[in-house]
């Protein structure tokens, strides 16, 4: 039951060796006396040929075999004859002349086919994720993912940081989303909950003198899921001591240069580009953006503030701002090209869009009779339009503006085909506000989380302006994903109480949920950041996959089902006895 080689390693060298592989069939062809078997492994395809002059046993057995059967075969290395080489495999020089085979294990007929790139629908995927992960690119996923686990830790070990492992059951301190909660059968009435991150562990490993830390975790948060979220999810968790910013994107950066090297054999350019976040809303609607493509957006609210179309003119007064974007020699959309991106628009929030055509100095569009020369010569000067352009209005509240132009200018450039700059875009956005202002709660909220330290900078508007106080924080964008988020850490347990009495924590919520932190403060704390890029976003990204689904061997669906294992189950009552727990109907 050993063999002697892969699937994926013999060549014109092996000519003459006897071998013995094991793996799935792949394909079966019958050409009369002889039988073709494409025999797969982990590491590639070989071709088998049967003559029954050669063995007749074999012959006889390969009659039987099916797609996905598990055999084991021994046989001759030989070149393949003139003609009928496969220049796209390792293997496509030679054949295997089978003289025995061995059947270790039979198949059902499988649920949908392992070659190509077929549509299957996700639920049957994931119920058969056995199956699913046979297939090429789902395999070269899961590979990739390998391959970046090693580079992030060849080079933070190299690098000094130690990897300590933290607890998955711990006390619950919501960070903005709801947590998984366990029961304790010991403690009945009290919980555990699995960590949304090891945020205040590892903050406390920096006051225990580890310095540099990491660890490749799994996190937990109860939240709406999208295709680039899951219940559970993997990140590669950093903290440094001793360190500011700039120390944190070096490391970051290098790390990166060497994940995307060794797994997929692509140089990244260092070092990235930085953005601060009011710019890139500013221009790009989204503190994410996707620099891949030139689209950028104006804000025309100044030169339409006091026109007579009604809509703009109400809006802006609202505190609204009637924002766009130029497509360049656009001026031949059609009326439904037009219509399709209103509609889409909608369905994204907006209102609907404004548009204008400059055809030889005429402007066309429902609203260019509102259009006064200066309102003309000032929308034209601030958006950089010119002949044959094609202007996209957007008018509403700042938030549904931004957000609809963002996601409209990455839709353009995809729709007309415009090629990406380049494969992957690397930006850090910094500059983050310390605070958001929550209208329906009436209170400041984190913008990232409440353990971020403000910019030294901006600690005297912390008591008279605090909504204009920057974080010291940073994400680093990847084609308009957020791939990676930290920050430099409040490491004086004064300030850290104060920023929890600002978020209108009382000091019993103070101590009851952030009490052993606070003190863990008060022993030393050194100054100490970090930052944790997300794995399967990463990953993602580097294979071309649509979600992260697509990068996890065992994922839940978009409803947090798994189809493989029918979870969540039913459990039973004497299990929820223990737990002194009853379910309510």
């Amino acid at each position: 039951m050993k063999r002697t080689h892969t699937c994926g390693e013999l060549n014109k060298e092996h000519v003459g060796k006897e071998v013995i592989l094991q793996g799935w069939v792949n394909t079966r062809r019958d050409h009369g006396n002889l039988i073709f078997i494409d025999i797969r492994d982990r590491a590639g395809v070989t071709q088998l040929v049967i003559n029954p002059e050669i063995s007749k046993e074999a012959h006889d057995i390969s009659e039987g075999l099916r797609a996905e059967y598990v055999i084991q075969i021994e046989g001759a290395v030989e070149n393949r004859p003139e003609g009928t080489t496969n220049p796209k495999i390792t293997t496509g020089d030679i054949e295997v002349s089978v003289r025995k085979i061995e059947i270790l294990n039979k198949s059902k007929p499988i649920p949908f086919p392992i070659e190509g790139d077929i549509d299957i629908a996700e639920d049957t995927r994931l119920q058969y994720r056995y199956v699913d992960i046979r297939r090429p690119k789902m395999l070269d996923a899961i590979l990739t993912r390998h391959r970046v686990y090693q580079a992030a830790r060849e080079y933070l070990v190299k690098e000094g940081f130690i990897e300590v492992e933290t607890p998955m059951l711990t006390k619950s301190t919501p960070e903005g989303a709801r947590d998984y909660l366990v029961p304790s059968r010991v403690y009945h009435g009290k919980f555990y909950a699995l960590p949304q991150s090891p945020q205040l562990f590892k903050q406390i490993l920096m006051v225990g003198g580890i310095e540099r830390y990491f660890q490749i975790t799994k996190c937990f948060r109860d939240e709406d899921l999208r295709a680039d979220r899951q219940p559970e999810f993997t990140q590669i968790d950093l903290e440094m001591s001793f360190v500011g910013e700039e120390d944190i994107y070096k490391t970051t950066e290098e790390m990166m240069k060497n994940i995307f090297k060794k797994a997929i054999n692509y140089d990244l350019k260092t070092p990235f580009k930085r953005m601060n976040y009011r710019e890139a809303v500013s221009k790009y609607g989204s503190d994410k953006p996707d620099l891949r493509w030139d689209f950028e957006l104006s804000d025309i609210s100044e030169c339409v503030r006091n026109i007579e179309f009604k809509i703009f003119r109400d809006v802006v007064a609202g505190g609204g701002i009637v924002k766009g974007l130029v497509v360049p020699k656009g001026a031949d959309f059609t009326r439904k090209q037009i219509d399709d991106l209103t509609a889409w628009a909608q369905l994204q929030g907006a209102k609907g869009i404004a548009w204008i055509k400059i055809v030889a100095d005429k402007w066309e569009g429902p609203v260019q009779k509102f259009l006064t020369e200066d309102i003309k010569k000032s929308i034209k000067d601030t958006m950089k339009a010119g002949d044959g352009d094609l202007i996209l209005l957007v008018a509403d509240k700042p938030k549904i503006a931004n957000g609809v132009l963002s996601a409209l200018r990455v839709k353009l450039a995809r729709d007309l085909n415009i090629q990406p700059k380049e494969r992957f875009i690397f930006t850090w956005i910094v500059d983050f506000p310390l605070f958001q202002y929550n209208e329906e709660d009436k209170r400041m909220e984190s913008e990232h989380h409440p353990f971020t330290s403000p910019k030294p900078e901006d600690m005297h508007l912390l008591d008279s302006d605090p909504l204009k106080v920057r974080a010291a924080s940073y994400d680093l964008v990847i084609n308009g994903y957020e791939i990676a988020s930290g920050s430099i850490r409040i490491h004086n347990p004064e300030m850290q109480r104060k920023i929890f009495e600002y978020l209108k924590l009382s000091p019993e919520e103070i101590k009851n949920r952030f009490g052993f932190f606070i003190e863990a403060l008060e022993y030393g704390a050194p100054p100490h950041g970090g930052i944790a890029p997300g794995l399967d976003r990463l990953v993602m990204l580097m294979v071309g996959a649509e979600s992260i689904r697509d990068v996890i061997a065992f994922p839940k669906t978009q409803r947090a089902i798994c189809p493989l294992t029918e979870s969540p189950s039913d459990v039973s009552q004497k299990q929820l006895k223990e737990l002194g727990l009853k379910i309510e109907e």
